[in-house]
Formats: C-alpha cells, sequence, structure tokens
C-alpha cells in the first residue's frame, strides 16, 4: 500500500468502498491567534464569585453580580470595555487580604457659602457635582457632598460625616486605595461657590492602605489555561515577582503559552524610575499616565491600556502601538504633563512605559514598552524593549508549531534521499525545510518579518544525532522593526 491512510483498514477483504477526509492540507494561510485578556483584581464580600478561581465574563451585569458594586473587578471591566468588547475576557479574581488596611482619606469643609454654587468634586476622575445654597453652613455642605458620593454605588469608595468632614474609605483593603485621586475643578470654568474653601487629604494619607492580597492560589487556578494579555493593579514587589515569574515559566518551550502581563503605576519621576529600574521583565508592562498626578486610577489605565493591546495586537502583533486613543482615561492637567525631551523620554530609559496628551485632551500611547532592561548577565539589552517583540514572537512561535501539527500530524520520519511512495506520510529535513521557508513566506505577507535570503541562508533542519524520532528546526527570523523615531535635517539656502 503507498498512501498512509489515517482510518482505512489495511484488512478489508469484503466488497466495499471506503472514503475518508484528510484535513491536514484544507488549511490555507496562516493559522489564527485568538487572544483571551485576564483581569486580576479584588472582589467585595457581597460579590457571588469564588476568590481564587478564574471566571470567563460576558456582560456588565454578570461582573456587577460576581464582584460587586465599584469593586476593583467592576471598575478595570469598565475600562477595559471602554475600548475593547471584543476579546474574550477572564477574571481572576482576589478576595482583601484580611491582614489588610483599607485607604483613607477626607474632604474638609472650612467655610459656609455666601453665594449660590456648584462643588465640582472629581473622585477617581468621576465627576461628583454638589450643589450650594447661599448660605449653607459647613455642616450642610459636608453632609450633601458625604450624600452625593453615596448616591454613586460605582465609585470604589464610600463616605461618612462628622461635622465638617467628609471621610472617604476605599472599598478594599489594599495598597490600591491609596493611589485614588480627589481634587476639585479639574475642567476649564470649575470653580468653588463664593465663601467655599475645601480642605483635601489624599486617599492613603490619614490612613494607609496596606498588604496587597496573595496570588499564588490564583495562579495555581489557572493550571494550563493560557491568557495572553493581563492586567493587574499591583505595583508591590512581591505580587510583580509572583505574576512576572509565572508569565517566565508560562513562556517556556514546554508550556508555550507566554502573555503580557499590564498594570500602571503613578507618582513623581523619581518614584516610576526607581520601579522601572527594580524590575526586569519581557513579559510586564509598567504604564505611566501622562502626568505625575493622575486623574484616572492606575488600575483602570492598566485595564484600558489592556484593552487596547488585547485589540489591536490581536489584529497585529507587529504593529506600534504609538498614537492609539483611550476612550475613558483623563488626561493630566496641562501644566501637569511629563516634558517629552527629558522626563518622558527617560521614563523610556527606565523601564517605564509612556502615554501622552494629544489635540483636544486625548490621552493617547506614547511608546509600549516592557521592564526588561538587562540581560542575565547584568548588561544592557534591548531585545524586548518594545512590547510588540513578545507579541510577535508569541505568534510565530503559536503559527509554525500549529503548521507543523496540522500537516504532520502522525507523520513517519526519513533520511533525505529515502525511497518510499508519493502517498505515504513521511517527513524528511528538505520537506521539514520547505516547510519552514513556506511559513516565513506567510509571515513575510503578514508584514512580520523581513529579509527571506536572510531566513534561508541561515535556516537548519535536521534529524537529531542522538534521538532518530526527532527532527529539529532552527529558525532565524529577522523580525519586522516598528518606524518609532524619524529624523530629517533641513538644510536650507538663502
Amino acid at each position: 500500500m503507498s498512501i498512509s491512510f489515517n482510518q482505512v483498514p489495511s484488512n478489508i477483504r469484503i466488497p466495499f468502498f471506503a472514503a475518508e477526509f484528510d484535513s491536514s492540507k484544507a488549511q490555507q494561510g496562516p493559522s489564527l491567534l485568538t487572544y483571551k485578556g485576564l483581569i486580576i483584581g479584588q472582589k467585595l464580600a457581597s460579590g457571588t464569585f469564588t476568590a481564587d478561581t478564574v471566571v470567563k465574563v460576558s456582560s456588565l451585569d454578570q461582573v456587577i453580580l460576581g464582584a460587586g458594586r465599584g469593586s476593583m473587578l467592576h471598575r478595570q471591566y469598565l475600562a477595559w470595555i471602554a475600548v475593547n468588547k471584543t476579546t474574550e475576557v477572564w477574571m481572576g479574581v482576589l478576595a482583601d487580604n484580611g491582614a489588610g488596611v483599607a485607604a483613607t482619606g477626607t474632604i474638609v469643609v472650612n467655610s459656609a457659602a455666601t453665594g449660590a454654587g456648584t462643588i465640582q468634586l472629581y473622585l477617581g476622575g468621576v465627576l461628583v457635582s454638589v450643589g450650594v445654597n447661599s448660605g449653607d453652613l459647613s455642616t450642610a455642605i459636608a453632609t450633601n457632598i458625604a450624600a452625593a458620593i453615596n448616591a454613586l454605588p460605582d465609585l470604589p469608595v464610600t463616605a461618612t460625616v462628622s461635622t465638617s468632614t467628609v471621610t472617604l474609605t476605599y472599598r478594599h483593603k489594599g495598597l490600591t486605595g491609596n493611589t485614588y485621586d480627589v481634587r476639585t475643578n479639574y475642567r476649564d470654568g470649575d470653580a468653588l461657590p463664593a465663601g467655599v474653601t475645601l480642605t483635601i487629604t489624599a486617599m492613603g494619607a490619614v490612613v494607609a492602605g496596606t498588604t496587597a492580597p496573595s496570588t499564588t492560589n490564583l495562579i495555581a487556578a489557572m493550571v494550563s489555561m493560557w491568557f495572553h494579555i493581563w492586567t493587574h493593579p499591583y505595583t508591590d514587589a512581591a505580587t510583580l515577582t509572583a505574576l512576572e515569574t509565572e508569565l517566565a515559566t508560562r513562556n517556556g518551550p514546554m508550556r508555550q503559552q507566554q502573555g503580557l502581563a499590564i498594570t500602571s503605576a503613578s507618582g513623581s519621576f523619581s518614584t516610576l524610575s526607581a520601579l522601572g529600574v527594580s524590575r526586569n521583565s519581557p513579559h510586564s508592562v509598567i504604564v505611566a499616565q501622562t502626568g505625575h498626578t493622575p486623574l484616572t486610577p492606575p488600575m483602570e489605565f492598566a485595564a484600558e491600556t489592556a484593552g487596547l493591546v488585547a485589540l489591536y495586537g490581536a489584529a497585529d502583533p507587529g504593529r506600534p502601538f504609538q498614537t492609539l486613543a483611550y476612550s475613558r482615561a483623563l488626561p493630566t492637567p496641562e501644566t501637569d504633563q511629563w516634558d517629552p525631551s527629558t522626563e518622558r523620554n527617560l521614563l523610556l530609559y527606565t523601564g517605564i512605559a509612556t502615554t501622552k496628551r494629544a489635540a483636544g485632551g486625548v490621552v493617547q500611547i506614547d511608546r509600549l514598552i516592557t521592564t526588561y532592561e538587562t540581560s542575565s548577565s547584568g548588561a544592557s539589552d534591548t531585545a524586548y524593549l518594545d512590547a510588540t517583540t513578545l507579541l510577535t514572537l508569541m505568534y510565530l512561535r503559536y503559527s509554525f508549531k500549529v503548521r507543523i501539527q496540522n500537516k504532520y500530524p502522525r507523520h513517519k520520519l526519513a533520511d533525505d534521499g529515502s525511497r518510499f511512495g508519493s502517498g505515504q506520510a513521511v517527513i524528511t529535513p528538505s520537506i521539514g525545510k520547505a516547510e519552514a521557508v513556506g511559513w516565513f513566506g506567510d509571515m513575510l505577507e503578514l508584514g512580520l518579518v523581513e529579509d527571506l535570503a536572510q531566513f534561508k541562508r541561515d535556516l537548519v533542519c535536521a534529524r537529531s544525532s542522538t534521538d532518530p524520532n526527532r527532527l529539529e528546526w532552527l529558525l532565524p527570523p529577522n523580525l519586522i522593526n516598528q518606524f518609532i523615531v524619524g529624523a530629517a535635517q533641513i538644510q536650507f539656502l538663502l
């Protein structure tokens, strides 16, 4: 028998005609890699989700029921779906650490109103308007502020009032509440009513939030599930190390479930720089907002960034993310922007990804880099600088693996020059090399690689010298680069 059938047996003697289907050559073109997103965050006690599990979600109502209204997961999901409603989303559910403390801050009303108006409060960038009548005492104004805040159950804070002081308490224990912004008069035209003055003490400055939840059990619960884009709200060393370690393991050749984790941080230039240089992972992105006092909570900013990366990275992993616009995040005021020629550029040398304020107050991705800065020997290394490198490699490995598995699922292996029937399921090194060249051509068409001549020259496909059942490839793709910097010299004449 010269043809290798998959299902038709060779010992049939009765009159019969059998025809089987073979799908190994059915797929034309490269395989599609459908991204899955993972949002890691904390649930409220009222949420029905079980802590330390991963849950697939498909609607805001499901998230509110499972995580609790105003929870971290609820707020992160709102940010994600503001820019991406197509990627499959899962939630990595955590509970508050029982040993933790919730952050608090205060708003003190210092004086009575001598004129009518509206107090425009911004809590995590969300506008809370409080009407004020002429003659309102400070105690009445404080009571109305607390009522207005508590009337918005989607907010991640609750309010209590004592005389003229409103105390804001973050709904969750942990460090995340310390970065929640509270301010007044963000937009042009905002002004306090006549006579009214407020003293705002930042969240975490009255009582500091402490102790992030452990991710150990959640990581164990993920088992072999593959999530391509992760987002989480944590920047403490313990949590970052745990997630980076897990992603490094997933990136290995035995798991091949690599992913990119995105978080965000706020603070001064020195604070962000110190955080960036303390990390060194090609699988982790820490993205800064447009200035050092952002309105949008970092956890929500990270989730919206991840939503953009999941949407556009799945479409083309090699294309840079610069200029992609946020839908929900607010820019810091124009007087509080990172200097593009110094601070923003220097942040990119410390492992911090950057964003910018564009015309019309739109927030855009500036350059999305990972925290990877040095090789294992401690030398400066740009191999995994841009997030697109990891995403491109993720797709290249996946597409080559699927190509070989689909076309040669149950094949025999022989040396080049062996004689066998043309219908036999046999692969040889030369066939394997041709497949690699064909795969590279597909990647070339997608604009993910360049220089076919170099690839052919450096490509190796050979049988193992120690295992006769093993075929080995050395694939040397030259990854496509991104147009990040343009330079021109204007040499003028008079």
